[in-house]
């Protein structure tokens, strides 16, 4: 069986270019982008541009391609077709659908964590009124960042709340350290790993350094957190240890991370994620091993490209021979 050729089906691929990789390494990787210019969709063995999430083709395009190729595991990279996939008759790896549409609505996201137990700062949705200030002004159904305004009292917080065109919530501005944990659960919702990292920088809300730790709570929450909400798959847990009322989870992404390197370099040899993901897609049972990974490692990302020619194919040059220098260490 470990032998066996596995496809797998990475939708919403973008740039992330890492983790098609990742998945190339391992299995038949095809990669979907409905942008024909996606760069991460260069990494995989075959690419294919399915129409938009919200156009009613879009699970059927997916199914065809799935039929085609044999596909046994579908992964979403972006936040925009997790609920079309769980709904689509598709081998996902994505919570059930009212577990996707919850957490892609940020407000829904609280309530949920609250039902099952699980630490959610103070939020409320306009008109309502916060207890306390400041709070952040976040769109609902908001992504990488965007339209997000901390607001010092009700006077900044009702013009941010006109000013984003779109329904929003508002949320006790939390302090203290961040943290993400990426999670992986298995298709019964077990989880397997809950790997935590610090967010020492972001941009567009996607974490470019970081550094995995060992830290038993935040572990803990992460596992609490998948098992709770039933995932199936990778997912990406952020909250914040505010000194005056502790954890708080500030957002839930069934997918994977931006931060995709860190757990990649804290997995044990033969756990990383990708590797689990096709193995479960054999048929395989993996056994949990939550908080078994290396910690102390350090990300830092960047960028590179790839140059196509007049049919969008890769031509084989890059800016340099050989493609981008290796790292090495400090020679003083």
């Amino acid at each position: 069986m470990a032998s066996e050729r596995v496809a797998v089906l990475l939708t919403g691929v973008g740039k992330r270019y890492d983790i098609v990789s990742a998945f190339a390494e391992h299995a038949f990787t095809i990669a979907a982008d409905p942008n024909p210019l996606a760069p991460a969709q260069y990494a995989a063995h075959e690419r294919v541009v399915p129409p938009r999430f919200d156009h009613p083709s879009y699970g059927p395009f997916l199914l065809e391609v799935v039929e085609r190729h044999g596909v046994r595991a579908v992964v979403p990279l972006t936040d925009l077709d997790i609920e079309v996939l769980a709904r689509a008759g598709l081998p996902a790896f994505v919570p059930d659908g009212d577990v996707a549409r919850a957490t892609f609505d940020k407000y829904e996201a609280h309530e949920l964590l609250l039902r099952h137990g699980l630490p959610s700062p103070p939020t409320v949705v306009p008109p309502e009124q916060p207890s306390s200030y400041p709070v952040m002004v976040k769109p609902r159904r908001g992504s990488g960042a965007r339209s997000i305004h901390a607001a010092a009292d009700r006077e900044e917080m009702d013009f941010f709340a006109r000013y984003v065109k779109e329904p929003v919530m508002v949320q006790r501005l939390m302090g203290g350290p961040e943290f993400s944990i990426d999670i992986l659960c298995d298709l019964d919702g077990r989880c397997l790993n809950a790997i935590p990292r610090t967010m020492i920088e972001s941009r567009g809300g996607e974490s470019i350094k970081g550094t995995v730790i060992a830290d038993p709570e935040l572990v803990e929450l992460g596992r609490r957190v998948g098992e709770a909400l039933g995932v199936r798959g990778p997912c990406t847990v952020q909250a914040f240890r505010d000194p005056e009322i502790g954890l708080g989870i500030t957002d839930v992404n069934t997918r994977f991370g931006g931060a995709f390197p860190a757990p990649m370099y804290a997995a044990l040899p033969g756990r990383t994620y990708p590797e689990l993901i096709v193995r479960m897609a054999r048929g395989e049972r993996v056994e949990p091993h939550v908080g078994d990974f290396r910690s102390g490692f350090t990300f830092t990302r960047w960028f590179w490209q790839i140059e196509l020619d007049e049919n969008h194919e890769p031509t084989g040059r890059d800016i340099v021979p050989n493609g981008p220098r290796p790292a090495r260490p400090d020679s003083r």
